[in-house]
């Protein structure tokens, strides 16, 4: 669908390389200093241990979340033509949060392979929910507002979340407490084996449904009638986003608590990058989005150095982020002025 698609040549290279580079980067680097020459020639120093068994894991779920949370922005933009739209803005990853949270509140652990299974799934129909609130609000600004409804939708979705999150602090041992605040900051941690199979198991899902959409995330940007001239069938489509979207989402959102603003800014640089064409956008925004984010949390661990502390990196992606959307939104206004 739509015209075709030319080679991704140059950006695709420069993209794969900055992520192999990041990776290489992150591994490397850390709170601990580690002598990778001590790591290789002997398996059974602490140097190899740091290496492979907390640091390689971390930068795994670090790539897996930034790869995934900019794919979802970079589809939202398109499915409700607003560039602002993004998990974090839109209460997605307020909702799936509050999923998470409330099943770790009533005792489901992640140690056990049902607990592992639980968790994501409870923040997947967090996530729904609040898309599902979002979905009511963008089908009446699709028809011609300025979609200045869906953000303030998610803003309240975002703070009834955090909200009952924080009234769920008090209700449960301070140990448990302690783990719901690091939903509301963001933190990429070591997760579990059993954990991390099953998010890159429910993210790999989800990306594949947004991938398979990509020609018809084009002919959106026409309108829905001329789409459905075209052969797309639009609410179904908006259906298959919005499901594939909370779960990447709510698997994420899981086991990083909130991170925001990596799916906003991430397909706005793609789009100077690549192009507005959905078949290399997607691919291209989940290259950048995973490397965007395995080097926020590299700069997070290389501050414990010095400060003896380690900021969440959603403080990070925030302070980047931040400034980004509001920028995004005087845009906005302007266009509309």
């Amino acid at each position: 669908m739509g015209p075709a698609v030319r080679a991704p040549g140059r950006p695709a290279a420069a993209l794969v390389t900055l992520l192999v580079g990041a990776v290489i980067l992150a591994v490397r680097f850390g709170a601990e200093p580690v002598s990778a020459a001590r790591a290789i020639s002997d398996p059974t120093s602490l140097d190899r241990a740091i290496l492979v068994d907390v640091r390689l894991p971390r930068v795994a779920l670090a790539a897996l979340a930034g790869g995934g949370l900019a794919a979802v922005g970079a589809a939202f933009q398109a499915l409700l033509r607003n560039p602002l739209a993004e998990p974090y803005v839109l209460g997605v990853s307020g909702g799936a949060a509050l999923g998470a949270t409330t099943a770790i509140a009533l005792g489901l652990g992640a140690s056990t392979l049902l607990g592992a299974a639980l968790i994501p799934a409870a923040a997947f129909l967090g996530g729904l929910g609040a898309t599902a609130l979002v979905y009511g609000v963008a089908r009446d600004a699709r028809a011609g507002s300025s979609g200045t409804s869906i953000l303030l939708a998610g803003v309240m979705v975002n703070a009834v979340a955090s909200a009952l999150i924080t009234a769920q602090k008090t209700l449960v041992s301070p140990s448990r407490a302690q783990q719901l605040l690091r939903w509301l900051t963001g933190f990429i941690d070591l997760p579990s084996p059993l954990a991390l199979v099953v998010v890159t198991i429910y993210v790999a899902l989800g990306v594949a449904v947004l991938l398979a959409d990509a020609g018809r995330l084009n002919l959106l940007a026409l309108g829905d009638e001329t789409a459905e001239t075209l052969g797309v069938d639009v609410r179904s489509l908006e259906r298959r986003i919005f499901l594939a979207s909370s779960g990447i989402v709510g698997a994420i959102v899981s086991v990083t608590g909130l991170i925001g603003f990596v799916g906003l800014v991430v397909p706005h640089v793609v789009r100077r990058i690549g192009g507005p064409d959905h078949r290399r956008l997607l691919p291209f925004s989940i290259l950048l989005g995973a490397s965007s984010l395995v080097l926020c949390d590299l700069a997070a661990r290389l501050v414990f150095r010095w400060a003896g502390t380690e900021p969440p990196v959603g403080a990070v992606t925030a302070l980047i982020g931040g400034p980004a959307f509001l920028v995004l939104l005087r845009r906005s206004t302007r266009s509309l002025g």
